[in-house]
């Protein structure tokens, strides 16, 4: 019988496996696409709600412009 002095000897852990490596670079990569999309549906809907205004302030000026 071995004295072990009831400590255990620490495996070192073994390596990533590749699948493993894959599935995370996918995953970082499909949060990478969705944030970018993110952005466009932002950067859209800030240029539509412009858009949106300015005909609305010239529709108001053509309003009373034929009201007068």
């Amino acid at each position: 019988m071995e004295p072990s002095g009831g400590a255990r000897k620490e495996r070192p852990k073994p390596r990533e496996p590749p699948a493993r490596l894959e599935k995370a670079k996918q995953k970082s990569a499909q949060q990478e696409l969705k944030q970018r999309q993110r952005a466009e549906i932002y950067a859209l809907n800030r240029v539509m709600t412009e858009l949106e205004q300015q005909q609305f302030d010239s529709f108001c000026k053509q309003m009373q412009t034929s009201g007068e």
